[in-house]
């Protein structure tokens, strides 16, 4: 498909800076079916699902994995995107194209990396000096990796820490937050719980890749970048109760979908996974393993628009966002949600 399809226009303003406080009194469009749009709350959402219902979460949790330093005298900014293994990581490094391999860049608190190999899509593999996890190194020299929609209009800082991050994160390895649980509370939780709607988790640490806009002109032309994922044997055993049960399983952002359709074979059986993923969902993908998707609102002509699309409809969506725009709802990362329901 064209990607230019995927495109809408965004006012500047509608993009959200801060997350709503407390967290549940985020505005959320309900798209039911065919039915009117909804105007709610995510403080609604009990009253919005059935009992038996099953929302999955993902755990993973954001490192700060941003990072200013020097090549030399040269002035480098690194975003790391994928774990290789104990000390080495995938990362895009900005103003690097005289990094080489064997060159060394020097980051604050003595931390220091070396560029090892450039890959294909431009990024490269960087190796931490010293036998102190690459995670405290970045707790010490690293900063919290806002999307660029946020970071380009305010810098990060100490509150960012706690905001962009969910309830559910214990998992370290995420570069970007699965921004849809952001907008949960104990005190939600604890509502959800009551009236009977289960809450299951899975890990999928989330890459800077999912920033990237899409250059190619067909959907088809675009490659995915892989991201770590894992759902065990007893979390797939019962997801896959509730639903033969009656439940629907409802998504929690579009990382907890990608990990579960890519779990899930053509018998729509949910099978324990672990291991990388770089599925690609468009319009006349058949979901086999969600019935619904709780999410944020997405960037034009990205592949997260894409997926949204390809659940309820491509002029669905764009009715969607169209009235999401004029009703003033916030947009990306820490903005409002909506809950998708298809037909």
């Amino acid at each position: 498909m064209r990607v230019d399809l995927f495109d809408f226009e965004l006012p500047p303003e509608r993009i959200a800076l801060r997350p709503a406080r407390p967290r549940d009194s985020a505005r959320m469009l309900v798209v039911d079916g065919d039915q009117p749009f909804a105007n709610r709350i995510v403080r609604d959402l009990p009253s919005l699902l059935r009992k038996g219902d099953v929302l999955v979460f993902n755990d993973t949790r954001v490192i700060p994995a941003q990072l200013e330093g020097l090549r030399g005298e040269a002035k480098v900014g690194v975003t790391l995107h994928k774990r290789i293994d104990l000390r080495r990581w995938q990362a895009f490094v900005r103003n690097g194209k005289r990094l080489r391999a064997g060159d060394t860049i020097n980051f604050p608190a003595d931390v220091c990396a070396v560029a090892e190999a450039l890959h294909a899509d431009g990024s490269w593999t960087l190796s931490f000096a010293g036998d102190e996890p690459v995670e405290v190194l970045l707790e010490r020299a690293g900063r919290m990796p806002l999307p660029p929609y946020i970071a380009s209009k305010r810098p990060t800082d100490a509150q960012d820490r706690e905001d962009y991050q969910t309830l559910f994160a214990r998992e370290d390895g995420a570069v970007a937050s699965p921004t849809a649980a952001l907008h949960f509370t104990p005190e939600l939780i604890a509502a959800l719980d009551q009236a009977g709607i289960q809450s299951e988790t899975l890990t999928l640490h989330v890459g800077a890749g999912t920033f990237l806009p899409v250059k190619a002109d067909d959907t088809s032309d675009h490659q995915m970048h892989a991201e770590w994922g894992r759902i065990d044997e007893a979390t797939a055993a019962r997801l896959n109760a509730a639903r033969a049960a009656g439940g629907r399983i409802i998504a929690v952002g579009t990382t907890s979908l990608r990990l579960l359709e890519s779990a899930c074979g053509d018998d729509d059986v949910i099978m324990p996974f672990a291991g990388d993923t770089a599925i690609f969902i468009t319009p006349g993908y058949r979901f086999k393993a969600i019935d619904g998707l709780m999410t944020n609102f997405h960037l034009p002509k990205s592949t997260l628009f894409m997926l949204v699309s390809a659940l309820m409809g491509l002029e669905r969506m764009q009715a969607v966002y169209g009235h999401a725009i004029s009703n003033y709802y916030r947009f990306y990362s820490y903005g409002d949600s909506s809950l998708l329901l298809p037909a």
